[in-house]
């Protein structure tokens, strides 16, 4: 039984995965190479625990016990007695096979790897490792804490004891799960991302302005939030992302990313994240930027 695990990555992801872990009484072991980042994701996590004891959906003794049990590390070598390691580094292919490489030579032979990406091969990247039988794709919806689905992805060679082990940590982190092919984006982001990057075009085209199109979508189609919203709420980089990936994996025109979403990229506005995106942040109340 897996009971202990290594999250590589305190951002956002990061940060949610090991508050769930250490809630479910796994001892968790997060590693990032940046310590100010570090401190600031055990401010985070200790901070949504709180929340969480507010809104009584946890006791406060059971949430203390849980922040004790998550540690923290600068390298990939803390990682050496895990049971599981899951990878939520940015969604970057290079980026989380670099980190793969240098992640294996410091586990035990029987350790299981996940990564959380959202949209690339479960495949590629299992075949950067020396373990792709004991690899596969734990995709976790934003934010952890509150979301109940996770995606089980399988790459070509995941054993099906590989699967079993993951299925059930996910069932013991109190998740629900969905099993999809390794085909791009999975099945969350094929069907949510394309919708975003339409609202985009949408905006793009001057059909309506921000305000108007999260207001139709709200009222209109009843989603909690409108898709502008939501993709500052993901980050617009990450949505160009999984569109670039899209795009590339599946070779049709209707997944190209639109100008507007890699504009706001380059511009360095990227969501909620950073303050701007297609809202400002700023104030007391968000304000279109557009």
């Amino acid at each position: 039984m897996i009971q202990s695990i290594g999250v590589i990555g305190a951002g956002q992801m990061g940060s949610g995965i090991a508050h769930v872990c250490a809630a479910a009484g796994l001892d968790v072991t997060l590693v990032d190479n940046n310590p100010q980042q570090l401190e600031k994701s055990l401010e985070i996590i200790r901070a949504n625990m709180a929340r969480q004891v507010k809104r009584g959906h946890q006791d406060a003794d059971s949430m203390t016990a849980a922040a004790a049990r998550i540690a923290t590390a600068g390298e990939l070598s803390a990682l050496s007695a895990v049971d599981m390691v899951i990878e939520a580094a940015t969604e970057n292919e290079p980026v989380k096979v670099e980190i793969l490489q240098a992640l294996c030579p410091n586990l035990k032979p029987e350790a299981f790897v996940a990564t959380n990406t959202s949209s690339i091969s479960i495949t590629r990247l299992a075949a950067s490792t020396d373990r792709p039988e004991k690899f596969m794709g734990m995709h976790f919806m934003n934010p952890v804490p509150l979301m109940k689905l996770v995606e089980l992805i399988r790459g070509l060679a995941t054993t099906d004891e590989t699967f079993e082990a993951v299925r059930e940590l996910t069932e013991r982190l109190d998740k629900s799960w969905a099993t999809s092919e390794d085909f791009p984006a999975f099945i969350v982001n094929r069907i949510l991302l394309p919708m975003i990057n339409e609202a985009v075009y949408t905006l793009y085209e001057g059909v309506g302005t921000v305000e108007a199109i999260d207001t139709s979508m709200r009222l209109g189609a009843n989603h909690p939030m409108g898709p502008l919203e939501l993709a500052d709420f993901i980050g617009l980089d990450t949505c160009l992302s999984v569109m670039q990936v899209l795009f590339d994996g599946l070779s049709d025109s209707k997944y190209r990313p639109c100008p507007l979403l890699v504009k706001y990229v380059d511009a360095g506005w990227t969501g909620r994240k950073v303050g701007r995106g297609f809202y400002d942040y700023s104030g007391d109340t968000p304000v279109p930027t557009r």
